[in-house]
């Protein structure tokens, strides 16, 4: 369990990305019913740290503070010029040998990966340095085109706003779905973003009809996930061509309608599996999935366990 949250810095903080793990982890939602952390920012010289946007921050700590972390996050990295201070490097292979976590955001997945923690896994960072990743740590698998990914100690994601998905997908793990979707909601974020960040590499998108299109009928599919819904059926809902609402589709949320509404299906099938105590198969039928057979295959094929399993862990009496 996370209870311990250290972010540690360098010569220079990335603000926007170092804000992100504070609003997640350093502040006390406890009053919304959300989870707590003790949380501290550290660097391997304490003091008047400048940030990337012209000021500075105080930091109290230095990296003694990752001793008792349970998360150790690294912000982007402004830094990638200068060689990593190597008590950094044993601090954080310190850290994951004894079973913390390490979340990167951005270029923050430099640091692990020159630790020699990434050698042989799977990694992002953001698309514009993804290239001089892979080439100053071949052994690291870096894929550019997702928003995050977890493989064994750390935990990496791609470009400043990716962070956020990251550490809900997190807060998802540690305290289940209705609490990562309690969060979304409080800091105004989707619970789950699809797609990954080619979305975001210059490419051209088709200007919408109007500022709100498919809106409504996103709305609507919340709705009624328990109907049988079908690109025909919501192409015509939406007056298009079942083509042209694909296409329309997958530019404005980075997906397909098939996975966008599978994945909207697994958060009902989660939200209800730990909040009710429904059947597996009336979850199933519920969620739109017809039946718990089919929940099960997609649940543990999207989720890596049973809905049984799911429950017994997450649910809340």
């Amino acid at each position: 369990m996370i209870r311990d949250v250290v972010a540690v810095v360098g010569d220079r903080v990335a603000t926007f990305e170092l804000g992100i793990v504070c609003q997640v982890f350093g502040l006390d939602r406890a009053d919304d019913g959300l989870p707590v952390h003790t949380f501290a920012v550290c660097a391997p010289r304490p003091g008047a740290i400048p940030t990337t946007s012209g000021f500075s921050v105080q930091v109290e700590h230095g990296l003694d503070r990752i001793a008792g972390a349970d998360l150790v996050a690294v912000p982007a990295w402004p830094q990638l010029d200068a060689p990593v201070p190597e008590p950094l490097l044993a601090a954080l292979r310190e850290a994951a040998g004894r079973g913390a976590r390490v979340l990167t955001v951005c270029t923050g997945a430099f640091l692990p990966a020159a630790a020699g923690l990434l050698d042989g896994r799977c990694a992002t960072t953001h698309w514009q340095f993804a290239g001089l990743l892979s080439r100053r740590h071949p052994r690291v698998r870096v894929d550019p085109n997702i928003l995050y990914v977890e493989d064994g100690p750390v935990l990496s994601s791609a470009g400043a706003a990716a962070g956020i998905d990251a550490c809900l997908h997190l807060i998802r793990l540690e305290y289940g779905a209705a609490t990562a979707n309690a969060l979304a909601r409080r800091l105004v974020v989707p619970a789950h973003r699809s797609g990954g960040q080619a979305q975001y590499v210059e490419a051209p998108m088709p200007p919408p009809r109007t500022p709100y299109e498919l809106s409504e009928l996103l709305d609507w599919i919340l709705e009624h996930l328990d109907r049988p819904l079908t690109v025909q059926l919501l192409a015509a809902r939406a007056a298009m061509s079942p083509r042209t609402f694909a296409r329309r589709f997958k530019a404005l949320t980075g997906t397909t309608p098939h996975r966008w509404l599978l994945e909207r299906r697994l958060q009902l099938a989660e939200e209800l599996l730990e909040t009710t105590d429904l059947s597996v198969e009336a979850v199933a039928v519920r969620a739109g999935f017809g039946g718990a057979d089919t929940l099960r295959h997609h649940f543990a094929a999207r989720r890596g366990v049973a809905p049984a399993a799911y429950r017994h862990a997450f649910h809340r009496t």
